[in-house]
């Protein structure tokens, strides 16, 4: 992580994007588990009861918290000195509902334990001092946070006027808060009427004002709200690159943005190891198993009143319809939740027997419901963000978050129009299971803010600057550093090796690492574990931020489910393999998997010759033969995913036998393989291999390399047999240009360069003159295995649009 001149860096969610990958879930193999250490839940981000639980337990810090100590200690000196004498920061948190307080929770938990740096204040207000919503106040008292003030702001209606006439009772009560507790800065979260009126009064009290989650689009008037606090708020703490983007074309000043990760997910990604089935218990009852009931939480659309509680009507309809039991959480205090409790009551939900109708259920036991539940449905943000921590099904319904960024696991009904329509989504989603999406946050935004909070200079001008783009001035080159930084991580399964390597934007290998490919399917699987997890934290040191792990294999698979099919004979006890879900639930970062002859084709159109080529075919030429097909700019896969086995054309009927079964393949020619098996017939064969100066130790293995350079040394029965491997080869090519009619063939693997004239030759002897011009050449890419893998990664997330 950088810190420079007063500010965090934009790079602050890149170099610490993946600490979490060794705190969210139980390290693989790593020292202090495979030494009995100290179990997970000792080693969560300080929080709650985990921070009184490493204190009495004497656990010293991990390398995160050591190494974010390390870095901000002369920073933090400077800037208490220039402060005043040491003096802590004062800093007032102001929190208005259940929501916004489960974001605030963590920041206030790292505040309270680092009393050196600062003093903290909490103001309570708005729906959290209300009966029917909860009195959720008490959560705050519970989690040991004296709160300061708490203010009745809420005038009852649920209606328009009532939401205006609350901003004004706030601002009226607010000033004389303000004025007792003189904070330095003043934190608030979000988009709702109640933090406008915190932000508009702090502004007006010159009083700094620190955002979070700005920058961010969802669809209702929540996004005026949101973009007026940012116009007020001096510094921003965003959750995704967008928010980040967005901020900046807001002229917001670059230097006092943050791009931090969502707080709550501090807590989420460790949240699904800890125990639940009481939790599960107490809100729905003895019969209810995990993955087999629904959360359903829906608030009212300010903008479309009517609209919104019509479709919270179908939606209860297509609930009972669908016969599972259901938590339903009461809506927000918004205009129009009166008549959507009244639907509640309408419907008999508070007594039917499916259904457990709440007001408020505490955010550490909300998360264990929502990460084991069947499905989500509603319109709540906490659906499209938090929920994806756990790869839970949700159904998003309506236009009250359509302009959030989402991961996989969410399925948008944006015309929930008909009680069919809901009820079909909940019949396609219900009981899935998404890899987990980090969209949001890596578990470590908290470190970040309070460092940010640290390098706050109270002698800088109050007064904000707005950071007016030049119309002359290109200011692309920040978002190529941004693309520079975003990487991969890539994994290439060999008959030999298992590689794991971080790949950035730019396709270079920023590191790798090499280990032998374990025999047995455990061994394999643990060690893949332990490679990316330790490629994932070195990656933090590089300032590479991991977008996802892209996995190349051998034989048969089946990219839509993350599964190995069959494997080939080279990797054993490699059938039926599903790669993406252990990887994902370790790592919670998507997985990609493909054929290994599929990535080299992909590495040749992201990074290789294939770049801008429409229609391409690319063969391996290695211990075995394969390839991939590129077909209108899409890899072909096939109907089932069998395309592109280009080393099991036969070429010759009566041919030497493949390790397919099968005769006369390319494979059982041109192979790494094959060579070897002719190079061993000829050494064996009253020594015809070796000449000219050539030899093989006595315990040494014979091999293609061996035959490759008696056949350059001027042995004619070895030239003979590397001629025909490429002939077969080329007549394999010559079958795959009459089929599919590429514009170009790449040569890819350790052999091609000593085939490509042999193919050439054939090609011009042998193919239809509409085709004898295809441009044949030999790969320049070093790994397309690994480069390949990377491209799946880097494509799919870097283009995707919701």
């Amino acid at each position: 992580m950088t810190f420079e001149g007063g500010r965090a860096s934009s790079r602050e969610w890149n170099s610490g994007a993946h600490q979490s990958i060794s705190q969210g879930k139980p390290r693989v193999a790593s020292p202090a588990k495979a030494g009995g250490g100290r179990p997970e839940a000792e080693i969560l981000y300080r929080m709650g009861s985990n921070v009184r639980l490493r204190r009495e337990q004497q656990i010293p810090l991990g390398p995160h918290e050591l190494y974010f100590t390390n870095l901000s200690k002369q920073k933090q000196k400077r800037v208490m000195e220039k402060n005043g004498n040491n003096r802590k920061l004062r800093v007032c948190v102001a929190t208005c509902n259940r929501a916004d307080y489960s974001k605030l929770a963590p920041i206030m938990f790292g505040i309270k334990t680092e009393p050196q740096f600062f003093e903290l204040d909490v103001v309570v207000l708005g729906s959290h001092l209300i009966d029917d919503y909860g009195n959720t106040y008490r959560m705050i008292e519970q989690d040991d946070f004296d709160i300061h003030t708490r203010l009745h702001t809420i005038v009852r209606g649920e209606d328009e006027a009532a939401m205006v006439e609350s901003v004004g009772l706030a601002l009226v009560k607010l000033p004389d808060v303000l004025n007792r507790l003189k904070p330095d800065i003043m934190i608030v979260h979000g988009d709702r009427f109640d933090a406008l009126a915190l932000a508009t009064s702090a502004a007006l009290m010159n009083i700094r004002i620190l955002h979070i989650e700005g920058g961010e689009v969802s669809g209702t008037i929540d996004d005026s709200i949101r973009h007026a606090i940012t116009k007020l708020a001096h510094y921003h703490v965003c959750c995704t690159r967008s928010a980040e983007q967005h901020l900046i074309s807001m002229c917001e000043d670059h230097d006092r943005i943050l791009l931090a990760g969502c707080p709550s997910y501090d807590k989420l990604l460790s949240a699904k190891n800890k125990d639940y089935m009481s939790i599960i218990l107490m809100w729905l009852g003895e019969d209810v198993k995990p993955k087999d009931y629904i959360i359903a939480l829906q608030h009212p659309v300010t903008t479309d009143i009517k609209h919104s509680i019509k479709m919270f009507e179908l939606t209860l309809d297509a609930l009972i319809s669908f016969n599972k039991r259901t938590l339903v959480l009461f809506p927000n205090i918004d205009a129009g939740s009166k008549e959507m409790v009244r639907v509640m009551r309408k419907k008999g939900v508070e007594h039917h027997p499916n259904f457990r109708a709440v007001k408020h259920v505490p955010f550490d036991q909300f998360i264990q419901l929502v990460a084991h539940a069947g499905c989500m449905i509603g319109n709540s943000s906490c659906g499209v963000r938090e929920v994806g921590a756990f790869g839970t099904p949700v159904i998003n319904l309506g236009t009250r978050q359509i302009g959030r960024e989402t991961g996989e696991n969410v399925l948008h009904v944006r015309d929930a129009d008909t009680q069919d329509k809901i009820l079909q989504a909940l019949h396609l989603q219900f009981g899935k299971q998404y890899p987990c999406s980090k969209i949001y946050g890596d578990g470590n935004a908290v470190p970040r803010i309070l460092k940010f909070l640290k390098s706050i200079d109270l002698q800088e001008p109050l007064q904000k600057k707005f950071c007016f783009p030049s119309v002359k001035e290109n200011i692309s080159q920040d978002i190529d550093h941004i693309l520079e930084t975003q990487s991969a991580l890539a994994v290439d399964l060999g008959g030999t090796n298992l590689r794991v390597a971080i790949v950035s934007m730019k396709g270079e290998i920023v590191k790798k690492y090499t280990q032998l490919n374990p025999k047995t399917y455990e061994d394999r699987i643990q060690l893949i574990l332990k490679m990316c997890v330790e490629a994932a934290s070195e990656a933090v040191n590089l300032n590479c931020r991991i977008l996802g792990v892209g996995i190349s294999t051998g034989g048969r698979v089946n990219p839509r489910e993350g599964v190995v099919l069959h494997s080939t004979k080279l990797i054993q006890e490699w059938n039926t393999v599903d790669l993406r879900t252990p990887i994902s639930d370790v790592l919670h970062l998507p997985v990609w998997v493909d054929n290994d002859g599929n990535c080299a084709a992909l590495a040749e159109r992201k990074f290789g010759q294939g770049k801008g080529v429409e229609n391409f075919v690319t063969l391996i030429t290695g211990t075995g033969i394969g390839g991939g097909i590129i077909h209108q700019n899409e890899l072909i896969h096939g109907s089932s995913f069998c395309a592109a086995e280009l080393g099991h054309i036969v070429v010759s009927l009566d041919g030497p036998e493949c390790l397919c079964g099968s005769h006369g393949c390319i494979e059982a020619y041109a192979s790494g393989i094959a060579l070897q098996r002719e190079a061993k017939k000829l050494h064996d064969a009253e020594d015809l291999l070796l000449t000219g100066g050539m030899s093989v130790m006595k315990e040494e293995a014979v091999t293609a390399a061996h035959l490759i350079q008696a056949a350059k040394l001027g042995n004619t029965k070895a030239d003979h047999i590397v001629k025909t491997a490429g002939r077969a080869l080329g007549l394999g090519i010559v079958n795959i240009l009459h089929t599919i009619n590429p514009s170009l063939v790449i040569l890819s693997g350790i052999l091609a360069s000593h085939y490509i004239n042999t193919v050439k030759d054939v090609i011009h002897q042998q193919a239809l003159f509409s085709v004898q011009n295809v441009k044949v050449v030999v790969s320049e890419l070093s790994d397309p295995a690994l480069l390949g893998a990377a491209s799946m990664v880097l494509d799919y997330t870097t283009r995707r649009i919701y």
